[in-house]
């Protein structure tokens, strides 16, 4: 598993930065203007798809409206795919299905989705529990997963016994692509690494049109290839972890991305307040069972593949600028 390429957090009073030395100089990266050259045919559309948005950009292209509509519907039947087999919220999915399948018994599912809970009990194991899959019943005994929206903290006895359900030593994947798991309640929510491999399947969609220029992304996970339509490598912000962040607030950061994914995990787009004024966000330390809290914002990761970007930038957040540059080292 490559340890992705860049790390950059940015700490609460932006834009001071902790980062590895790569990640500085690629994360403080200032737009290169154009100059007045012809921008060259963009095409461009987005849609719904794991609740948030996704987009597509292809540049320098002249498609036919046949294969523009052909391309569009094979991204958008590939992203339905990737909800069929992983969405917690569908309670058809393969996913939904294993969490409520019966103990000790093998429960056959496809094999993307195998590959990916493959990575994330091997990042559960490197990073000594920082990520783990199996979190949902703390995930939904916040308020933050699919049965209600209603946050709160959670009563002490209630979280001690939704961490009883929780551990990746109780989930294991067969030989022959199988999932098993060990106790009746054990239930995964892959929502912290489902985006990024959705990215990475839209990518491969248009290579395999021969697209060799575009940006792909689904919420904060993108990927980009080749060049923009001013014929530059695509220009992607990094949000100012600003509190009530909304679109179109300010940026830390803009860095040149061409052959890469990048993800940023943070506090300030959903979380709410407690009564002691508390940040408390989505991204829970599953040691713990509680919200992150730390004085990060938010973390961004550069790697080859959006899928590894997605899982790191939220381990990395959980482990703090210290300790997730001593994991990121390794």
């Amino acid at each position: 598993m490559d340890p992705g390429k860049y790390f950059c957090g940015i700490r609460r009073g932006w834009p001071r930065l902790a980062a590895t030395a790569p990640a500085l100089l690629i994360a403080l990266a200032r737009f290169t203007a154009s100059g007045q050259a012809a921008e060259l045919p963009l095409l461009t559309w987005q849609g719904q798809t794991m609740g948030s948005t996704y987009i597509v950009k292809v540049a320098g292209t002249n498609l036919p409206p046949a294969q523009v509509s052909a391309l569009q519907a094979e991204v958008e039947q590939r992203l339905k795919e990737v909800n069929r087999q992983m969405s917690h919220y569908q309670p058809d999915s393969e996913l939904s299905r294993f969490n409520r399948a019966a103990a000790h018994t093998p429960f056959k599912v496809s094999p993307e989705f195998v590959r990916v809970v493959r990575f994330s009990l091997e990042l559960d194991r490197r990073s000594e529990g920082a990520f783990d899959p199996t979190l949902a019943p703390v995930i939904n005994l916040w308020g933050f997963g699919e049965r209600t929206d209603k946050r709160a903290v959670p009563p002490e006895a209630e979280l001690r016994a939704a961490l009883k359900k929780v551990g990746c030593r109780r989930l294991s994947v067969t030989p022959d692509d199988e999932l098993v798991k060990d106790i009746p309640d054990l239930t995964i929510n892959l929502s912290a690494i489902a985006k990024g491999f959705g990215v990475d399947e839209m990518a491969s969609v248009l290579r395999r049109h021969g697209l060799t220029n575009f940006y792909v992304s689904i919420s904060g996970e993108t990927f980009t290839l080749g060049h923009n339509a001013r014929n530059q490598p695509w220009q992607i912000a990094i949000s100012a972890p600003v509190s009530n962040w909304r679109i179109g607030d300010p940026v830390a950061a803009t860095l040149s991305l061409s052959g890469r994914a990048l993800s940023t995990s943070g506090d300030y787009q959903k979380f709410f307040f407690d009564a002691r004024g508390r940040r408390l966000c989505h991204i829970f330390d599953p040691r713990t069972g509680w919200p992150v809290q730390h004085n990060l914002g938010g973390v961004s990761v550069v790697a080859d593949n959006c899928m590894t970007a997605d899982a790191l930038s939220t381990t990395l957040f959980v482990l703090g600028a210290e300790a997730g540059l001593r994991f990121i080292d390794t």
